[in-house]
C-alpha cells in the first residue's frame, strides 16, 4: 500500500474527503518526523513507537579495495511495533 492508497482508505473509513485525509496524514507524518528529529519519542499505544537511536562508530571495510575504514557515529530513526500490532501480524 502506498500513500495514495492509504489516503483513499482513510477517506473511506472516516467519511472525510480525500483532500482532508491527505492533509491530515501529511501533518501526522510531519509531526512525527519533527518530534523524532528533535530527540523525542513518539508512542502510539497499540501501534508502536518512533525514536532516534545512536549508532556507535565502528570499523568496516571498503568493499572495492578491502581497505579498513571507520564508519562514523550517527543517529538513525527506529520504529518498534506495539503489542497489538505484533499480535495482529502473527499467524
Amino acid at each position: 500500500m502506498n500513500k495514495g492508497e492509504l489516503v483513499d482508505a482513510i477517506a473511506e473509513n472516516t467519511g472525510v474527503t480525500k483532500k482532508q485525509a491527505d492533509t491530515t496524514l501529511s501533518a501526522t507524518i510531519e509531526t512525527i518526523v519533527d518530534a523524532v528529529s528533535s530527540g523525542e519519542k513518539v508512542t502510539l499505544v497499540g501501534f508502536g513507537s518512533f525514536e532516534a537511536r545512536d549508532r556507535k562508530a565502528r570499523e568496516g571495510r571498503n568493499p572495492k579495495t578491502g581497505e579498513k575504514m571507520t564508519t562514523p557515529a550517527s543517529k538513525a530513526p527506529v520504529f518498534s511495533a506495539g503489542k497489538l500490532f505484533k499480535e495482529k501480524v502473527k499467524p
